[in-house]
């Protein structure tokens, strides 16, 4: 459904959308019109293109029904017919929604975002989703703009403070390493060094996940919402000084849903 959410958008983006699956065409015929699917959904019995790409979940027991599934992932596709991006995730418990997916290749999504300036830089935070289920996979994204000619220190940076979104912990939230982009080579001449930097805007894209695990099921399916928190860590400086070390508060609250146990008619 998360799809059939996002389809309008994707094609008004230029983009197409179909799905694979191992279900018989009666099946999936009885499921679009249950759910009011509107993209093409294709029938691949005996999950033979599944294997021909390598994805049939080895995992799943050939004797159980969800023997032939595939590993749940997404191709990109051009007009070539060539494979641009691919994500899959491990298990079939999990999926990674395709708003997160858009972010992830830097495209731009409409989602409800909070603007906040901080001392030389502003922040525009937003989720890529506003409702999930066990198993989702969706992003916090800070788009990054350093005021002119200011920048901030790229992670891992030795000698000086870089920046850092900390998210804080909490029971049925998984987190995943944020993705930083590749940052510029700046020289400062007093000291003779090279120094990874972000002086024009940037994006920082943090990997979340409702935990799927049983542990933590009692505790999602009670939930309507969540909050997380965290913090936006980092040291601005420009040609001539470095201002004081700045953190910024962040907060994103979803809804939590629960999964979809609705299964096709067989």
């Amino acid at each position: 459904m998360e799809l059939q959410g996002r389809f309008e958008e994707l094609r008004n983006s230029g983009l197409g959308l179909a799905a694979i699956s191992y279900d018989s065409p009666e099946v999936l015929a009885d499921f679009s019109a249950r759910r009011g699917i509107t993209f093409p959904l294709l029938s691949d019995p005996g999950s033979a293109t599944i294997k021909r790409f390598g994805i049939l979940n080895t995992t799943a027991d050939p004797a159980s029904d969800r023997y032939g599934y595939p590993f749940p992932g997404t191709f990109v596709v051009d007009r070539q017919g060539v494979v641009t991006s691919r994500v899959f995730e491990p298990t079939y418990q999990e999926r990674r929604t395709m708003s997160s997916i858009l972010v992830t290749l830097g495209h731009r999504i409409p989602a409800p975002a909070t603007k906040i300036r901080g001392a030389h830089l502003t922040l525009t935070s937003y989720a890529t989703d506003q409702m999930a289920a066990p198993g989702t996979h969706f992003s916090l994204v800070l788009d990054v703009a350093p005021a002119p000619h200011v920048h901030v220190y790229a992670p891992n940076t030795s000698g000086y403070i870089p920046v850092a979104m900390s998210i804080a912990a909490q029971p049925g939230v998984v987190l995943r390493s944020a993705a930083f982009p590749t940052p510029e080579d700046y020289f400062f001449k007093p000291l003779a060094e090279h120094v990874p930097v972000y002086s024009h805007p940037f994006r920082i894209v943090q990997d979340v996940m409702l935990d799927p695990s049983s542990a933590s099921s009692a505790l999602l399916k009670a939930a309507k919402t969540m909050t997380i928190t965290g913090v936006f860590n980092y040291q601005a400086c420009d040609d001539a000084v470095c201002f004081p070390p700045a953190s910024i508060p962040l907060s994103w609250t979803i809804g939590v849903r629960p999964l979809d146990t609705d299964r096709p008619k067989r």
